[in-house]
């Protein structure tokens, strides 16, 4: 089979053991990003099969169109909503998830926390250039860390609050709020008290059409100047622009993102802040994830192959 792999920003897949699975197979691999409806279509004329790395390239209806060899489409992870489901139904090309891990992810936010409130980057940057000490680091015992949907991610990220022994608050849907009671942590009086009182904000809600910028420019102005917003889920759920504006306002003091608007980041103002660490999208961009999101995404793509049951979102 003809298999197409897009957007192997580092060059990693071939040398990951799941890789295996694929020998005899004819398999390309592109490592840029395309967005140009042209040249997508140009580049998978010939796939017979899309593996994809998680929402780097939506599938869109027009594309579809154009690719009349594609029988397959293998996700990695467990969300296909870059997918356009009724196109492949009316195309009949099947597609398939696997399962997903919230771990590194988790573990990434927790990095980016730690590196925010103790000035890490900066420091590292200072010691190279011979600048001894310029900052004056916040530490996390006995401050309140706010989770905002508590999920398989942020209920982690809570659990790795209250091993630095921080006060967990939370808020979310009804359901959220329930689950976070019962694992005996406080709920929050309102979105508003939310971001009134944590001293580190983390966001975990998963993107939709009730989630799309749900961190207004009133819900920042509301944040204390010494707090810190991190936010490893979706750029979308914050207004567009309202966290640059809001950073320069110094409300809140600081803010770590992992996530953008649009990806790969070619120049975005929001880099040049001196409050804000960013990192390239790297939450689930770690071995044992790779191994597990491209292990279930080829044993999909032979099971598909060899006639085997399977589970097709597009039905």
């Amino acid at each position: 089979m003809k298999i197409v792999i897009p957007d192997d920003y580092q060059d990693c897949v071939r040398s990951l053991d799941a890789f295996k699975q694929l020998e005899g197979h004819d398999v390309t691999i592109y490592h840029d990003t395309l967005t140009n409806l042209d040249a997508l279509s140009a580049r998978f004329q010939d796939a017979e099969a899309l593996v994809l790395i998680r929402e780097r390239t939506p599938i869109t209806a027009a594309l579809l169109e154009r690719l009349p060899n594609l029988k397959v489409i293998c996700q990695t992870g467990g969300g296909a909503a870059h997918v356009d489901m009724a196109a492949c139904r009316r195309h009949g090309v099947t597609v398939m998830a696997g399962t997903g891990s919230p771990y590194a992810a988790a573990e990434l936010n927790w990095g980016l926390v730690l590196a925010a409130m103790r000035h890490i980057p900066a420091e590292v940057e200072n010691l190279k250039a011979g600048r001894w000490q310029r900052t004056l680091g916040t530490g996390l015992k006995g401050r309140t860390l706010g989770i905002f949907g508590y999920g398989k991610i942020g209920s982690l990220v809570a659990r790795y609050g209250q091993a630095f022994e921080m006060n967990v608050l939370v808020w979310g849907r009804e359901g959220t709020r329930q689950r976070a009671a019962e694992a005996g942590l406080e709920v929050a009086e309102s979105q508003a008290a939310l971001f009134q009182r944590s001293d580190v904000l983390s966001l975990h809600l998963r993107l939709n059409d009730e989630t799309r910028g749900i961190v207004t420019a009133e819900s920042l102005a509301q944040m204390k100047p010494t707090s810190l917003l991190v936010n490893t889920s979706r750029s979308q759920l914050v207004v567009p622009g309202a966290l640059e504006q809001a950073l320069i306002a110094g409300r809140p003091g600081q803010a770590a993102v992992d996530v953008f608007d649009a990806e790969p980041v070619i120049e975005n103002s929001l880099l040049a802040l001196p409050n804000l660490v960013a990192t390239p999208h790297l939450g689930y961009v770690e071995k044992d994830s790779y191994e597990l999101y491209f292990g279930d995404a080829f044993s999909n793509l032979l099971a598909y192959m060899d006639g085997q049951p399977i589970n097709n979102l597009a039905d």
